[in-house]
């Protein structure tokens, strides 16, 4: 067990000037320049926070150091290290500590050193002299780093495993409540309401929000493929920062609340008002698909749960085309419903094996028939009713010969449709 001792909240100036050493078994410093961006970011929003609140700290990550003979080895938190140490250097020229002495000879870590240095004096070139110096006297009054201390490698290895493997990672959406509750710091009662809201709901529903509808339907309505939805993509809903002066951002505000899709929101409280909105939403468009009687024909195909993941597939692409349409219109016209669902489930028809690559590239117009790239028509459709006139081609007759019952069904409910 770990004595008291060998944990220590500090400065993060304090951390820099230890006898710190990166150790040869470390993998290459591979943070990127958005990385950077990002900590310079946050470094801004502490210094802004800290004039709003004298008391104010900012815990920047935990660093994991095992001891060896007089110096101290970064097990977990060399990144962030090497990072901290090219902003000190820049903002002051006579900084130096031992970090600084490491030899790195990996051709992927001199890149980023190289392209992260470059970053950071761009960043500076069109900011004033006292900025500079308001970094770096948050590095000794604002910034702080957890330090943990271990005298056995192997401890300081199975502490960076529990740290990193064992325990559950965040998921993007676990970043951006943390990040839109920063947002909102200062109002106790809507960081309160925001959190209660949020943990009402299920995990499972949010994951699924934003990973098979929000940031599907984001990429494909740009006419683009999408991709995993990972904490690599959270800048996509990190939203319109209250006090930016783009002209986007003036447009933003006013629309708030009326949420799209496809458009930016405003930061903060909004980020769970939206969350929240669109799973109202997608519960309409549910309750719309169980009990519209004009839809009974098509029921089986969406309700039935024993079909082939191919038909998974399309009865997510097909929600996600309805949850577009119904976030632009707010109405759910039954002709466009089964316009949407011939669209959709055309492919099922038409591909025998359907994988999620098969959907992606449906989804932006890259298809064997039906080739409409149906997201960036719906985003752009000026009316309604104009979806419902869309023509979808069906065949007489499906031209493999190993058909399966489940899509010989489809296309006879597809053509019944048709007529």
């Amino acid at each position: 067990m770990m004595i008291k001792n060998n944990i220590e909240i500090i400065p993060v100036n304090d951390c820099l000037r230890k006898d710190i050493s990166i150790p040869r078994y470390q993998r290459p410093y591979k943070w990127s320049v958005q990385n950077i961006t990002d900590l310079l970011l946050d470094i801004e929003h502490a210094i802004i926070e800290k004039r709003r609140y004298p008391e104010f700290k900012y815990r920047i990550g935990t660093i994991i150091l095992h001891r060896e003979r007089n110096m101290l080895n970064v097990v977990d938190g060399q990144q962030r290290m090497i990072s901290l140490t090219l902003l000190n250097h820049y903002l002051d020229a006579s900084f130096h500590n031992c970090i600084m002495n490491c030899t790195f000879e990996d051709k992927i870590t001199l890149t980023h050193l190289h392209q992260n240095y470059q970053c950071i004096k761009e960043w500076f070139s069109l900011r004033k002299d006292k900025d500079k110096f308001e970094f770096l006297k948050s590095m000794k009054d604002i910034l702080e780093v957890v330090v943990i201390y271990v005298d056995k490698e192997s401890e300081a290895f199975q502490l960076f495993d529990s740290q990193n493997t064992r325990g559950r990672a965040l998921d993007p959406h676990d970043l951006l409540k943390a990040y839109h509750l920063r947002e909102i710091q200062g109002n106790s009662y809507d960081m309160e309401y925001a959190v209660t809201k949020w943990e009402a709901k299920e995990v499972i529903k949010i994951r699924e929000l934003f990973s098979d509808y929000l940031f599907p339907i984001w990429n494909w309505s740009r006419g683009r493929r999408t991709w995993e939805f990972t904490n690599k993509d959270i800048d996509t809903y990190k939203g319109v920062a209250l006090d930016c002066s783009y002209t986007f951002a003036h447009r933003t505000y006013r629309s708030m609340p009326c949420f799209q899709i496809t458009e930016p929101f405003i930061a903060g409280s909004n980020f769970f008002e939206m969350v929240e909105h669109y799973l109202r939403l997608i519960g309409n468009i549910e309750a719309e698909l169980k009990n519209n009687q004009n839809l009974l024909e098509m029921r089986d195909f969406f309700e039935n749960k024993q079909c082939s993941i191919g038909m998974k597939h399309v009865r997510k692409l097909y929600k996600a085309t309805l949850l577009l349409y119904y976030d632009r219109f707010h109405v759910l016209d039954p002709l466009a419903m089964k316009k949407l669902f011939m669209w959709a489930f055309m492919l099922r028809v038409e591909l025998d094996n359907l994988s999620f690559d098969s959907i992606n590239k449906y989804a932006v117009g890259d298809g064997i028939n039906n080739s409409l790239p149906i997201f960036s028509i719906i985003s752009q459709t000026r009316i309604h009713s104009n979806i419902g006139n869309i023509i979808i081609s069906i065949p007489n007759e499906i031209s493999a010969s190993n058909c399966k019952d489940e899509r010989n069904r489809l296309l006879e409910l597809l053509k019944n449709m048709k007529r």
